[in-house]
């Protein structure tokens, strides 16, 4: 994958709120942040240029893009921080106010009809059977029309952080989909399983939020699927 476009526009987004977490968040004093950002820069350009390109229209590249800059930044500190840190980090990096922004926009759109239609596209596209460091994701939509479940089998991050040296951290990662879906501010956000704690797929559930006042359990035991 070439330095250029997604890749270029993620660093230059992003590179200083990570940069402002490292100070804030992990308590690395400015002389540290700046050195570990420079270092960073050069590991991610080394990361990225590793990478495969993806095939057009692949909607999981921004995902592989997003996981090479925050391993980049790990690959450049002398000593990690604890887990429960670097998920801090990451998640506060990353959620800067234009990130905030993008959240609700695309939550206005993630029950619409083209929205389900580019997810049913993507499932059928298989883009992880090709390119290892893509997805593998099936559709599952509530029968009741008040969401769906995205199931992943395969994930491109768990590639690429396993072959960092990285993958105790993916979860730190993982994280993130609570918290941007939180910034959507239409769904509930329902997950049992991760691949990256050794679960058989991860499970990415969005149900309209209005549809939970009047159930009496729990959404993940009252969903069912189509096709199941």
């Amino acid at each position: 994958m070439k330095y250029d476009g997604m890749s270029f526009g993620m660093w230059i987004l992003f590179k200083g709120s990570f940069r402002k977490n490292l100070s804030s968040i992990l308590n690395f004093n400015e002389s540290e942040a700046k050195t570990i950002t420079a270092k960073a820069k050069a590991k991610y350009h080394e990361i990225i240029e590793h990478l495969p390109e993806f095939e057009k229209g692949d909607r999981f590249k921004i995902n592989i893009v997003s996981c090479a800059m925050f391993a980049a930044f790990l690959l450049s500190m002398e000593k990690i921080p604890s887990k429960e840190k670097v998920t801090e980090f990451y998640n506060q990096a990353m959620m800067t106010k234009p990130m905030r922004w993008f959240c609700r926009m695309s939550g206005k759109n993630r029950f619409a009809e083209k929205n389900i239609a580019g997810l049913k596209q993507t499932a059928a596209s298989r883009a992880g059977d090709r390119n290892p460091y893509s997805w593998n994701m099936d559709l599952y939509e509530y029968k009741d029309g008040q969401g769906y479940e995205a199931r992943f089998t395969q994930c491109g991050i768990c590639t690429l952080m396993r072959e960092l040296g990285l993958f105790e951290y993916v979860p730190a990662l993982c994280k993130l989909d609570y918290t941007m879906n939180d910034a959507s501010g239409v769904s509930d956000f329902i997950r049992q399983y991760t691949l990256a704690k050794g679960g058989p797929y991860c499970d990415c559930g969005y149900r309209k939020r209005s549809s939970l006042n009047n159930a009496s359990k729990s959404a993940k035991d009252n969903t069912s699927f189509d096709g199941k």
